[in-house]
């Protein structure tokens, strides 16, 4: 049986894990709006549906997290996550500094979102992992699929770039 989370309250690792999981909450709430804006700002076709297609994923993720914080039996709250932050204010800035219409700024874009997967990937494996050193399976299960489309979509982005994006880009002439 899978002890409530609430009965080593007290716990720093369990302390540890929800605030991890509320950064994450935090981070698919407010990812679905970069997305939309990173989706308008590129230009190829693929990414442009690529950031559609995720940014519907990532709705998902959040619910996947509130049956996460269910399960746990504590409500879902987010927590700023200092670390996303960081790596979305870099997809602004990347919109802000590159040539609207360009393969360079669809570049730009596709390395700002993949850093954004490869923190989330690396933050759904360990609380995947954390969550089963704790007893806590159901809850490692709720999180596998969206590790798996963390993954898909890091896979898809570097598709679309190596498709033709970066070669592109690598001929375009800088605006000055």
């Amino acid at each position: 049986m899978e002890s409530n989370i609430q009965e080593n309250k007290n716990s720093m690792l369990q302390n540890f894990f929800v605030t991890s999981l509320q950064e994450l909450y935090w981070a698919e709430t407010h990812l679905a709006q970069m997305l939309n804006t990173m989706s308008t700002a590129a230009t190829n076709t693929q990414l442009k549906e690529a950031f559609i297609e995720h940014m519907e994923e990532t709705e998902q993720h959040r619910q996947r997290l509130e049956e996460v914080f269910s399960q746990l039996g504590i409500e879902p709250r987010t927590q700023p996550c200092m670390g996303l932050q960081g790596l979305f204010d870099e997809g602004w800035k990347v919109i802000d500094e590159t040539e609207e219409g360009s393969s360079q700024r669809d570049v730009a874009l596709i390395i700002a979102a993949q850093k954004v997967e490869h923190y989330e990937i690396a933050s759904y494996g360990s609380l995947i992992t954390l969550a089963r050193t704790m007893g806590q399976n159901k809850v490692a299960e709720l999180l596998v699929p969206t590790l798996e489309e963390e993954k898909e979509a890091d896979l898809t982005l570097t598709t679309i770039a190596e498709a033709g994006i970066n070669t592109e880009a690598s001929q375009e002439k800088m605006n000055a």
